[in-house]
């Protein structure tokens, strides 16, 4: 598998592709993650039997992408692999494709997002982005999709449906689960968290596209209606200190979390305000343990979120709109219990971690057989 990133780095794509490379291990996938090495990294680790090859990426952008790419096809060409993961449609896609056309490897891509922020919208504006858009729909043997908005934009370019395979993210339903109200005291006490205030949680990367300052913004009017509501920021990035800077009372930032389960148990709403998703691993998370969630109407949330019934949707950017269903349900309790019940029936059913692994396995057979067909 080629990955921007893996652990310790801990987006959402990055968790993910950490949860899911144990199952497909288990199932008989021998995994071998090639991702980029970040200071404090080692070159080479076992993270949970997964081998994880560490390559570098000094210098400029423009160098860092071709050591990079040059580093990988040489390990690809060691590895031997019968398939190649590609996750994210821009570098290490590209990288796949060159190792197609040197070694003869089929290739699966994921993109992980989707709109503005999206794989083919970024890749679409950057230097002969179409051209390259047009090579990836031709080179790559199948797209794992991860959410029908994006399956839409890879049908726009022309991707042919038999290429496009619809395999959404999975959460573990087995770790993030409910926690029994009597326990929760006891768990905010663990975790040094107000025991009687209203936790409002946000679990994602501070960049723009979070929209997280949407939220900081409308704190302090908020609080002057509900008292006791605490927002929970967790997560780093670039928008990280003007955030601290903007942020009043009522607002604990708690960095970058290696496990956010506890957190979500012992959280009232979970919020998601994006502007651009794919398909957001930390809210597939919290539904999973039961929380309700206010998420904007983007991406692949409205596929996860029935409006009013498994969780909230908002218009993206609608400050009014987010701070209305935040008050709306710290206010209803019984709401709040209905909405968290529902959706983490919807995830367990819909959006387990054992359905991406087996579906994964499928589409790996699936391609390595016909790929060795054509030879």
């Amino acid at each position: 598998m080629l990955s921007h990133g893996y652990y310790p780095r801990i987006g959402g794509a990055e968790r993910q592709l950490a949860a899911v490379a144990p199952l497909l291990q288990a199932r008989g996938v021998d995994i071998h993650i090639l991702t980029r090495r970040l200071p404090g990294t080692k070159p080479f680790e076992r993270l949970d039997g997964i081998p994880v090859y560490r390559l570098p990426v000094p210098g400029p952008k423009p160098l860092a992408s071709l050591t990079f790419t040059l580093a990988a096809l040489a390990m690809i060409k060691r590895l031997d692999p019968d398939l190649i993961h590609a996750h994210e449609l821009i570098s290490p896609a590209t990288t796949a494709v060159l190792a197609k056309k040197l070694f003869g490897k089929p290739i699966v891509a994921t993109p992980h997002r989707s709109g503005a922020i999206g794989d083919v919208l970024r890749l679409k504006s950057r230097l002969l982005g179409k051209a390259r858009l047009r090579a990836l729909s031709r080179e790559v043997n199948a797209f794992c999709v991860i959410s029908k908005v994006i399956d839409e934009e890879l049908a726009a370019e022309g991707v042919p449906v038999q290429k496009r395979a619809l395999i959404p993210n999975g959460v573990d339903v087995e770790q993030f689960v409910p926690l029994a109200s009597s326990k929760r005291a006891a768990l905010r006490s663990r975790l040094k968290l107000p025991k009687d205030a209203q936790l409002v949680t946000f679990v994602g990367r501070l960049a723009p596209e979070k929209q997280v300052d949407h939220l900081v913004g409308i704190w302090a009017s908020l609080r002057r209606t509900l008292p006791q509501a605490i927002l929970l920021i967790l997560g780093s990035g670039p928008e990280e200190d003007i955030l601290k800077k903007k942020a009043g009372d009522g607002i604990l930032f708690l960095g970058e979390q290696m496990d956010v389960t506890p957190y979500l148990q012992a959280s009232d709403l979970f919020v998601l305000p994006s502007k651009a998703e794919g398909l957001s691993v930390a809210l597939l998370e919290a539904l999973a343990c039961g929380l309700p969630a206010i998420a904007s109407s983007v991406g692949g949330s409205p596929e996860v979120i029935r409006h009013m019934e498994t969780g909230w949707l908002v218009p993206p950017g609608n400050l009014i709109a987010l701070r209305e269903a935040i008050v709306t349900l710290l206010t209803d309790e019984k709401l709040r219990n209905k909405l968290g019940r529902k959706a983490r029936i919807h995830v367990v059913k819909n959006y387990s971690l054992v359905k991406m692994a087996n579906r994964l396995c499928d589409l790996y057979s699936r391609v390595i057989e016909q790929d060795r067909r054509k030879i």
